[in-house]
């Protein structure tokens, strides 16, 4: 298994992407550090990679607040013996026109997809430093990391920041030894994307978005994380791996 022996630090882990990647590095070997806002389903996660034969175990934690997160690395550590990939992945969205955008929600979708996402990364990087390991940053950016969609505004621009950041801190702890890659999903059917499937005129319009005529499913962007965290991408750095099922690619006319 790629990833025995190997502890993977997870945040918004307590469903969708996080909770399927949580299931996929267990399956792998990795011990799990669950940790998500809410405890009480980051519990059930990890009672669910426990009860398929991993380890995995749940910690409350606010990715906006540096202490918080800087205990709870600390004693996820403690609690495993070691940390060497973190999996940034806590994020929020807002579908609204940015007429009407608030600034207070403004600030609450950057403070999440990007401050949370930096004071996470820097973190673990000063771990890894301290330890003398070798370590894996992997963040979930978007499609809208690279285009834009309406009224998605706060989200857009997070999306692009974080993919700024992952070139950026690539670059600045190379030589640490620590990679970092983001991994950018289309529409993956989730507890945050539901509400796009509840009739068949808006599933519809999900399928058309992609080349491939579908929506994909968390365990397709699982596969590029873990892909990304490995040896097998040792030479992989900076990079935001699209997953969109042709998205991107261009538009059917």
């Amino acid at each position: 298994m790629k990833f025995t022996n190997k502890t993977v630090f997870i945040t918004g882990a307590a469903g969708g992407i996080g909770r399927q990647t949580g299931l996929s590095f267990a399956k792998e070997g990795a011990n799990v550090a669950v940790s998500d806002l809410d405890f009480d389903m980051a519990e059930r996660v990890a009672n669910e990679i426990k009860s398929a034969g991993g380890i995995a175990e749940p910690f409350k934690l606010d990715v906006t607040n540096q202490n918080e997160t800087i205990e709870t690395m600390n004693n996820a550590y403690n609690h495993f013996g070691g940390l060497d990939v973190a999996f940034c992945n806590a994020g929020i969205r807002e579908i609204i026109s940015p007429l009407e955008l608030s600034i207070e929600e403004w600030r609450k979708v950057i403070d999440i997809n990007v401050t949370g996402v930096f004071i996470t990364a820097q973190t673990f990087a000063k771990h890894c430093i301290k330890e003398k390991i070798k370590g894996n940053i992997v963040i979930t950016s978007s499609t809208l990391s690279v285009t834009a969609a309406p009224n998605r505004c706060a989200y857009t621009s997070s999306k692009h920041a974080t993919a700024g950041m992952t070139k950026q801190l690539a670059i600045d702890f190379a030589k640490y030894d620590i990679r970092v890659n983001a991994v950018g999903p289309g529409v993956i059917r989730t507890p945050l994307t539901e509400r796009y499937f509840q009739d068949e005129e808006a599933s519809q319009k999900v399928r058309n978005l992609h080349a491939m005529k579908r929506w994909g499913e968390p365990n397709e962007i699982s596969s590029a994380v873990l892909y990304l965290a490995s040896e097998e991408a040792s030479f992989c750095t900076g990079t935001n791996l699209i997953v969109d099922g042709g998205w991107t690619a261009g538009k059917d006319w």
